[in-house]
């Protein structure tokens, strides 16, 4: 019982205090922290755990790199030819389309031309797109800058522009075939052309 009361006293006791301790007139053993006669004996305490007054230094936050950005940014990217909602009148279908952009094209950078939504030959330095054969109606045209890796960079809205082909029977009209057309100008095919004259039997008699 008395250890107990020993121990209680010592945790209720400010740890920087002396402790000491005496026998009361009903022979019980009294700790007390303030000595008032020479028949106080001090108690010597044992040394305490203690813990680190330094407080927790939190981890220093590792600074994320952000991507690195193109350092080279296209201001202007435009088609040249066509115009937008342009009408190309070619009987073959044939349109050369020019693009061009601010800055020039820098280095493993290239041009694609997308025709209708879709890319149309291979992607290149040059700004010059030779289309053929292109049907009669109403397209869309859009120029794009990839970089090495395919990936978009910079695109221009699409815009349309119109083909107009001549039929054969319209060419045909503009310009009759003649004798010597057929078999050579695509209106005027070789089955179309008209028989020989025949002058009759008297064509093979001999002169007399």
């Amino acid at each position: 019982m008395r250890h107990t009361l020993f121990c209680l006293l010592l945790i209720s006791l400010p740890t920087w205090a002396g402790v000491y301790t005496y026998i009361d007139a009903d022979g019980n053993r009294v700790f007390t922290d303030k000595p008032r006669s020479s028949t106080y004996e001090r108690v010597d305490l044992p040394t305490t755990n203690s813990m680190s007054g330094q407080a927790n230094t939190p981890p220093t936050p590792v600074k994320m790199e952000e991507p690195t950005a193109d350092v080279v940014r296209y201001q202007v990217l435009r088609i040249l030819v066509p115009e937008p909602d342009a009408t190309i009148r070619d009987g073959a279908g044939n349109l050369i389309v020019t693009a061009d952009s601010e800055p020039g094209l820098i280095t493993g950078h290239s041009y694609r031309l997308l025709l209708d939504g879709q890319a149309v030959g291979e992607p290149g330095r040059s700004p010059v797109f030779p289309l053929q054969n292109i049907d009669r109606g109403t397209h869309q045209l859009a120029i794009e800058i990839i970089d090495a890796q395919g990936r978009t960079l910079e695109r221009t809205p699409s815009q349309p522009f119109h083909v107009i082909r001549m039929s054969l029977a319209q060419k045909r009209n503009a310009n009759p075939c003649k004798k010597d057309d057929y078999g050579v100008r695509p209106e005027c095919p070789i089955k179309d052309k008209p028989p020989e004259e025949d002058d009759g039997p008297l064509s093979i008699l001999p002169f007399f």
